[in-house]
């Protein structure tokens, strides 16, 4: 059955049950699946359960099955840089195949001259796959063939092209429901159309959806590609360290699938990254290792030109002049040998075959029509008379209901200026309240008592800062927490003289809550970080204060740390206590829960109910 489950236990289950199969037919469905699916993680593996196949099927001589195992050992063979032996094996089967297997046939075979740089006869054969999947209404070797135009016109820089046609293979597969291994690479296919089109944002959502369907279901083939990609988008944002992590993951993911091409390819991306830095040294030794791996049937004039190009680049950069001059040269080449004037025109003859082809199905769209229009034009005259008659009761319905929108929409207007009033009457009411009780403190001689309205007013301003929000922001209900933290944490370490030994950090995604909720945890952080200020750093000692807060599901996970000198076990709480009696009561108020850790600092935890907080 069709299924998106690529993962371990899915090919574990196939192997047990590959085993235990006597009819042939179904013995060899299973084989020929796990040796597919397994070349996305293993080729080794993968190639020997191909040529199983094909032993089989020569002992029970059995032709059709023999041909299916010899496409998708071409399929292995020409992902382990055998591309030769890939042609020979693909061409073999074509005789012994069924018409509906040939489209996935072509596939593989312009593959080949794709990595070979034969752009031309590629898109051939990605153009009798399409013919052959409309013929025989085949959606998935469709949708395969525009993903390979895609592919095919983003090498020859025709970007916009590429994207049309890799958003039309995109929604086949959607409509397929599956999430297989060339869905995944269609995604990251139209995700390098939008960034050579520099449109970064839309680029990054596909790569990082190809990312997900990869890790889930173990493509490293695709994951390396998505990697690589990756590389290339940081760096033209010159985000340098996530472009080089990016190019570690690539390496990662090729290595462990021991693919060449991808090797070469993340250490292409590597080194160009690494020219875009100015480390021209270390960019040479990148590049000349991603060439150092193209042996003589590596095929990929398309690669190669671009490790040359970079080459070039990075012996330029490091004043090696003669050497960039030989390594352009050799751009040169292989530029030529991929971008020649016939894959050029080949292209632009697909390019028209494809408009012609939506014309002439518009004009039988619109002849059609015609012929519809031309049965209902009597009735059309009688229904014209009723919908006049209809639209002047509408007409007089909808300026009815014009006037009653209208008036609705002031009256929410004067109610949002009402709130957004009461909420800025309610902060400037609660700072009145917390100077008082600063002028108040300051009047004080005994060091806790002032000490208690010190407290009590940063606890008064910390509720203020919330109605700021409320009144400042775009909701009239919400808050944005991590804005919030940041302001409170700097207000409390500027109110105690602590910015030029306390660093303050606040480490989470932007997350809105209620006001209900937005003000327990406001208050407890506010005690946490006075807590951390008093007591884990004495005799003005340096250090870090750190806030975390993320929502899994129902659940809100706060964390406050720093590293002071922590808390001894038996040792009575300084203070009064009445702050940590209010951290319990507000934990209880939102139904969570609170763990305590004095290892390397003090670090205090917290688990509350959203759909419970009161």
């Amino acid at each position: 059955m069709e299924t998106d489950n690529f993962g371990s236990s899915y090919l574990d289950i196939l192997a047990e049950a590959y085993l235990m199969v006597e009819q042939d037919s179904l013995k060899f469905s299973i084989l020929n699946d796990l040796a597919y699916y397994t070349h996305t993680r293993n080729l080794v593996k993968a190639l020997e359960y191909a040529e199983e196949g094909l032993r089989l099927t020569s002992f029970k001589n059995n032709t059709l099955w023999h041909g299916r195992f010899q496409i998708t050992q071409g399929a292995i063979l020409l992902r382990m840089e055998k591309l030769n032996k890939a042609e020979e094996v693909l061409e073999s089967a074509k005789s012994k195949v069924l018409e509906k297997d040939l489209a996935h046939l072509n596939t593989q075979l312009g593959y080949v001259y794709e990595r070979r740089g034969q752009l031309g006869k590629a898109a051939d054969y990605a153009l009798e796959s399409l013919r052959l999947g409309e013929k025989l209404n085949d959606e998935r070797a469709v949708a395969m063939a525009y993903s390979d135009l895609s592919n095919l016109f983003w090498k020859l820089s025709k970007f916009e092209s590429g994207l049309e046609y890799g958003l039309k293979s995109l929604v086949l597969y959607e409509e397929r429901g599956i999430n297989d291994l060339d869905y995944g690479f269609t995604l990251f296919v139209v995700g390098n159309n939008y960034l050579s089109l520099k449109e970064y944002d839309k680029a990054l959502s596909y790569f990082q959806h190809s990312i997900v369907i990869g890790e889930r279901y173990g493509f490293y083939n695709n994951l390396s590609d998505a990697y690589i990609l990756l590389v290339d988008l940081y760096a033209d944002l010159s985000e340098y360290e996530k472009a080089n992590e990016a190019g570690a993951n690539a390496l990662k993911y090729a290595e462990l699938l021991s693919n060449n091409f991808m090797v070469m390819s993340s250490w292409l991306s590597i080194g160009k990254l690494q020219n875009l830095e100015g480390k021209y040294g270390t960019a040479v030794e990148s590049l000349q290792k991603s060439i150092a791996i193209a042996t003589d049937e590596f095929g990929d004039a398309f690669r190669l030109s671009q490790a040359y190009a970079a080459l070039g680049k990075a012996y330029a950069g490091n004043h090696q002049y003669q050497e960039a001059y030989q390594a352009f040269a050799e751009y040169d080449k292989f530029k030529n040998a991929v971008f020649t004037a016939e894959a050029d025109q080949r292209i632009s003859l697909i390019q028209t075959e494809f408009k012609v082809a939506e014309k002439e199905s518009t004009i039988q769209a619109q002849l059609s029509q015609i012929k519809k229009q031309s049965t209902i034009q009597t009735l059309a005259v009688i229904v014209v008379c009723l919908l006049g008659l209809l639209l002047i009761l509408l007409f007089k319905a909808v300026s009815n209901n014009a006037k009653k929108n209208r008036l609705l929409q002031n009256q929410n207007e004067e109610k949002e200026f009402l709130l957004k009033e009461i909420h800025h009457r309610v902060k400037n009411n609660l700072e009145i309240v917390s100077s008082l009780l600063s002028l108040q403190a300051a009047q004080i001689d005994d060091p806790a008592i002032a000490e208690a309205m010190q407290k009590s007013q940063q606890r008064v301003h910390s509720m203020s800062m919330i109605h700021q929000k409320l009144y400042q922001g775009k909701s009239l209900t919400d808050i944005e927490m991590k804005d919030y933290f940041v302001n409170l944490g700097d207000y409390i370490i500027d109110s105690y003289g602590a910015r030029e030994r306390i660093t303050f950090d606040c480490v989470m995604d932007n997350i809105e809550l209620d006001v209900d909720t937005a003000i327990p945890i406001g208050l407890i952080v506010n005690e946490l970080l006075t807590n951390s200020l008093k007591y884990a750093f004495p005799s003005l000692a340096t250090g870090r204060i750190e806030v975390t807060l993320k929502e899994i599901g129902s659940v809100l996970h706060l964390k406050v740390t720093d590293d002071g000198i922590g808390t001894i076990a038996d040792t009575k709480p300084e203070g009064t206590g009445f702050g940590s009696q209010l951290i319990a009561l507000l934990t209880k108020q939102l139904d969570g829960k609170m763990e305590l850790s004095v290892e390397n600092g003090t670090s205090v935890f917290f688990e509350f109910q959203l759909n419970k907080a009161a």
